[in-house]
């Protein structure tokens, strides 16, 4: 490991611009601080900052500039010749505590800067690479770091993708070592994951992307293993609480219950003994008045195939919620019952408090891959509308067991589109719909919670709508708490699980996903109706939509197809799933258009855009907005050559 400090001291003598809020309690950011990854620990990715505002939002210009220190790395010297080592997805979001930010890279370097100029005042260098490949799909990336602080010591926590735990003194960067002597290996105590014992794909059994969450002096820590096995003996990724000051392992919480534990009966024929996954592997939430924590946990292995592991398979595809001081489940709903599409519960839900018919609820919104919104009073679990369990399709793979039902919201409603029918094909002209309707004839396909099906007598697949990917995914929603909207950025394009066997001595399940297969639209189009992509906003105080928007205004291959020469399209929605800012008078977020990139301000009433600003580079991560000495700042991630950067914007 590596320690690198730049500056003798970090920037002191700044004050902030507080506004207060009192009925907002911990919900949002109120003294322009970013003290967690979404704000909040509620996440919200709210602010009350004002000074960016419809005015004066196109005329923000950049304060500065970090490119990230991951180019400065020499791995043919580390490595060795030839070293490929990619570190251009820099998804963090960064944390602003007194007047510093902190910030993780693509290859897991922890850095510090002044939230003023950016100047670097100290890197820790966790060197993941030296571990072998990433066990994640997207490669080496992480999205944040937690910070905590008992007035007098400050932290910096995170987790990285070789499988550690590391706490940093926050003021110089250097390794607590009255942490468990500095770093805690993820791989101690859980089934079937040993260290330097690499899967199939070069990459450590255990990993981290995700920040982990502070509660309390309690750091709950989830992690991550392959989602490509071909084995279904698999590490489960169980979730644990440590002494944030001592590194000392309070509780464990089995996402796969164990023997004797409440809900190991939903694993038929012991499958609990070796199956894996099921843990969370995006952003968690807490309410720290409470003292709980909440958990969205993922699919067990084989996302596509559960043959191995008959039963609806808790905790898996749930929200869980815990007493964060004892790991003590208090309530838990699941929303897939032995998972067969990768419906990961893919982002941290949202608390926030609403107003049902007159009776105040704190609640807790969770935003899914499969396009809905559950909602909870997040101190008892009770659903605030109610949820009703519905039936589904069942599967024609032999061997496989579906659950005959899934839970069905009855509030609010689907923010994308569920499930496939003829009428959701592209229908600019005859000749386009007749030869969409052509090309269906090669799937399967049918309402939500179709499952998948086995190639062949000319089916290619079943079509998984939403795809595999989300509706919604690890950028999350965002909070208004001022007026209970939630603001969720969402995808509508199908995914085709191209299901098939190995052999025996490459892959013990019965059935896998083998790759994805697209669905080829008419002419180079999209298969479907725009829009592609979307924001909407709810009235979460009456589980209604306020608006939709299509989020961007498409691509040049289907602007400029001649196919559709002379028509007057719609708005299109092309632009990407990014993650929104709510601030006290604007809804910010990236976008992806024909003229190039931009961060986007939207009237939050409405989605009107209001103003738009060019970025330097495509966005990459989640933006973010802190305040010093009365000027605010906007901060986002952005790809970039020869490395990615965090661009920081202000007004003049």
């Amino acid at each position: 490991m590596q320690f690198r400090k730049t500056l003798a001291s970090k920037y002191i003598g700044v004050c902030f611009f507080f506004f207060s809020l009192s009925a907002l309690a911990q919900l949002g950011s109120t003294n322009g601080e970013w003290p967690s990854y979404a704000s909040d620990a509620g996440s919200t990715k709210y602010t009350s900052l004002s000074q960016i505002s419809r005015r004066n939002f196109e005329n923000l210009e950049i304060a500065w500039r970090w490119q990230s220190i991951d180019v400065d790395l020499d791995f043919e010297a580390l490595l060795g010749l030839d070293a490929d080592v990619g570190f251009g997805r820099l998804q963090a979001t960064p944390l602003m505590i007194d007047g510093v930010l902190y910030m993780i890279t693509a290859l897991n370097q922890v850095v510090a800067l002044t939230a003023v100029t950016g100047e670097m005042l100290w890197a820790y260098d966790p060197q993941v690479y030296m571990s072998g490949a990433s066990n994640s799909p997207l490669g080496f990336h992480h999205r944040g770091v937690a910070w905590w602080s008992d007035g007098d010591d400050s932290r910096v926590l995170v987790t990285t993708n070789d499988g550690y735990i590391i706490s940093l003194v926050a003021e110089t960067g250097e390794v607590d070592t009255a942490f468990a002597g500095g770093r805690i290996d993820m791989t101690g105590g859980i089934p079937r994951a040993e260290r330097d014992v690499l899967d199939y794909t070069g990459a450590q059994p255990l990993g981290g992307v995700s920040p982990p969450t502070v509660v309390g002096d309690v750091l709950v820590v989830q992690h991550i293993t392959s989602n490509r096995p071909r084995f279904k003996e698999r590490p489960p990724t169980w979730v644990r609480g440590y002494n944030i000051r001592t590194g000392e392992l309070i509780w464990v919480f089995h996402t796969i219950p164990q023997q004797g534990e409440f809900g190991v009966e939903t694993w038929q024929e012991e499958s609990w003994r070796y199956t894996g996954n099921g843990g969370v592997w995006t952003q968690m939430s807490a309410d720290l008045e409470l003292g709980y924590v909440y958990l969205p946990t993922e699919a067990s292995t084989n996302d596509f195939f559960g043959g191995h592991r008959p039963g609806d398979n808790l905790f898996t595809q749930s929200l869980v919620a815990l007493d964060a001081s004892t790991g003590e489940r208090v309530w838990h709903f699941q929303m897939i019952h032995h998972g067969l599409w990768d419906y990961d519960t893919p982002a941290a839900p949202n608390l926030i408090d609403i107003t049902v018919d007159g009776r105040e609820i704190k609640a807790i919104a969770q935003v899914t891959k499969q396009g809905f919104t559950y909602m909870f009073d997040r101190a008892t679990g009770v659903p605030v509308w109610p949820i009703i369990e519905r039936p589904v399709p069942q599967s024609t793979i032999p061997g496989e067991r579906p659950s005959p039902t899934q839970p069905f919201p009855t509030k609010p409603p689907a923010f994308t589109t569920q499930g496939l029918t003829e009428d959701d094909l592209i229908d600019f002209t005859p000749e386009l719909r007749a030869q969409a309707l052509s090309t269906l004839e090669n799937f399967t396909y049918g309402p939500l919670f179709t499952p998948p099906s086995l190639p062949g007598d000319g089916n290619i697949g079943t079509i998984l709508m939403p795809g595999a990917g989300g509706g919604a995914n690890w950028p999350g929603a965002g909070i208004d708490p001022e007026t209970g909207v939630l603001f969720v950025p969402s995808s509508n394009g199908p995914t085709v699980p191209f299901m098939g066997t190995m052999e025996a001595d490459e892959s013990n399940f019965n059935y896998f996903r083998l790759n994805f297969r697209g669905v080829p639209g008419p002419q180079g189009l999209p298969i479907l109706k725009p829009p592609y992509s979307t924001i909407t906003a709810f009235d979460m105080n009456r589980g209604e939509i306020l608006w939709q928007v299509a989020n961007g205004d498409g691509s040049a291959r289907v602007e400029n197809n001649p196919a559709l020469e002379g028509i007057d399209l719609p708005s299109l929605g092309g632009g990407g799933r990014h993650p929104v800012l709510v601030t006290s008078t604007l809804l910010i977020h990236a976008q992806l258009t024909s003229d190039g990139p931009k961060l986007i301000a939207r009237d939050k009433s409405n989605g009107d855009e209001l103003a738009a600003i060019v970025l330097p580079g495509n966005p990459s991560s989640a933006p973010m907005s802190f305040s010093i000495e009365d000027r605010q700042y906007i901060a986002v991630s952005i790809a970039g050559q020869p490395a990615p950067e965090l661009v920081v914007y202000a007004l003049p």
